[in-house]
């Protein structure tokens, strides 16, 4: 709030990734993605794209060593509307966390 008394929202908003001018939440990709036996945990944040305007980039934690960004796409894509399916993935060894242990998207967006 500042000194006039107005809220200004300085982080969440920017959750909301627009692809090709749909929007597209994380936590619907992200459930998508956990429902796979061979992750663990999954989060998602947008990333420019030339393209598209913004991209979905999933970070993956493995349950499985095996999995790979073949089998985390063509599990999405079961899932998922094709713009919904992450264009790129990554995976972590662990995903950033507040002290509550909730996953700081903020940080994976550097």
């Amino acid at each position: 709030m500042d000194v006039n008394g107005y809220i200004r929202i300085v982080d969440r908003i920017k959750d909301l990734i627009l692809v090709s001018g749909f929007n597209v939440y994380p936590n619907e990709v992200e459930a998508a993605a956990a429902l796979h036996p061979g992750i663990l945990e999954a989060a998602c944040v947008g990333v420019p794209d030339e393209k598209s305007g913004e991209a979905i980039k999933l970070f993956v934690v493995k349950r499985l060593p095996e999995l790979t960004e073949e089998d985390v796409r063509d599990h999405c894509k079961l899932y998922l509307t094709s713009y919904k399916v992450p264009k790129h993935i990554h995976f972590l060894e662990t995903l950033p966390k507040s002290p509550v242990g909730k996953i700081l998207r903020k940080e994976l967006r550097h």
